[in-house]
């Protein structure tokens, strides 16, 4: 067995060992820091400055467009733009209209009609519709799967 004298010492010789490894630590990345940032000055690449900024735009997700639906508050033909709610959306040349599944124009977008759809958001906060459907979205198609799913079903479902 140890004696307290040998287990003393082994205390002593930790606490001198962890501020010595911690020295020795920060003096290793203070050295690395000060090679990295020499190299740097010794051969400017631009394409290093240009490569981060390039780099940050290559990984950023493309913005996506956001989805909205209501009633029509308001509409200014003049300015090609329509109020949901909160919002007032613009159509562009690029925006998409549909109306009970057929094209439409900025002329079938009316006061207390119902609408959905999606904008983008622009830099100066202003929406930009990617597309507008007007008309209640029908239930009907939704109903039409199910009924010929449960035809299927009950034929399979009883094979006495």
């Amino acid at each position: 067995m140890h004696g307290p004298d040998g287990l003393f010492n082994r205390e002593k010789i930790m606490k001198m060992k962890i501020p010595f490894l911690t020295a020795v630590c920060l003096a290793t990345c203070a050295l690395t820091a000060s090679s990295a940032s020499a190299k740097g000055k010794e051969s400017p690449a631009p394409e290093a400055s240009a490569s981060p900024a390039a780099s940050a735009e290559a990984t950023a997700k493309p913005p996506r467009p956001t989805a909205y639906r209501g009633k029509i508050l308001s509409v200014d033909a003049a300015a090609k733009t329509f109020t949901v709610g909160k919002h007032t959306i613009k159509v562009i040349d690029t925006t998409k209209i549909m109306k009970n599944d057929a094209p439409a124009t900025m002329a079938d977008i009316v006061v207390d009609e119902k609408v959905r759809g999606s904008y983008w958001k622009k830099e100066d906060g202003s929406l930009e519709a990617k597309s507008v459907k007007l008309g209640a979205k029908k239930p009907a198609a939704a109903a039409e799967k199910p009924a010929a799913e449960s035809t299927e079903a009950a034929p399979s479902a009883s094979p006495k």
